[in-house]
């Protein structure tokens, strides 16, 4: 499952995806449309900023906008960014692998084979879906 500050950060991307007009946004104006923290929001959007899909204005008509263009935010990015790996176990993920402290040789081991599978299905979808697909979807 997605963690709550992962699906934050895609409401609040939708947010700033739709506002793009706007020129910038204010973190409570997502805050409030969202019922989102206004502390863990803010802590959300600068992980965004640091990592290159958010920029900010201070001052007068500041806050947060969009520097990608919506086609240009996979999804799997932004999971990866704010959760981490996109596998169900370590032992299969690509980049943040983990032997398993249980499983004595993972070449037969059907559990680590059935879960590569669900990992290469899983990523084959978000690295192809992006922004602008969920922004099509509102």
């Amino acid at each position: 499952m997605l963690s709550k500050k992962t699906k934050y950060a895609l409401h609040a991307l939708t947010y700033l995806g739709k506002h793009r007009e706007n020129k910038t946004v204010l973190i409570q104006d997502i805050a409030e449309e969202h019922g989102i923290s206004h502390k863990f929001l803010e802590n959300i959007l600068l992980e965004l900023r640091k990592a290159g899909y958010l920029g900010s204005k201070k001052g007068k008509g500041g806050g947060y906008y969009l520097i990608k263009e919506p086609k240009d935010i996979p999804l799997s990015r932004v999971i990866r960014l704010l959760d981490g790996p996109i596998a169900l176990l370590p032992c299969v993920s690509l980049n943040y692998y983990e032997p398993c402290a249980e499983c004595k040789d993972e070449s037969h081991c059907g559990i680590n084979k059935v879960m590569a599978q669900v990992r290469d299905e899983t990523l084959k979808i978000l690295e192809n879906k992006t922004l602008q697909d969920i922004l099509e979807g509102e």
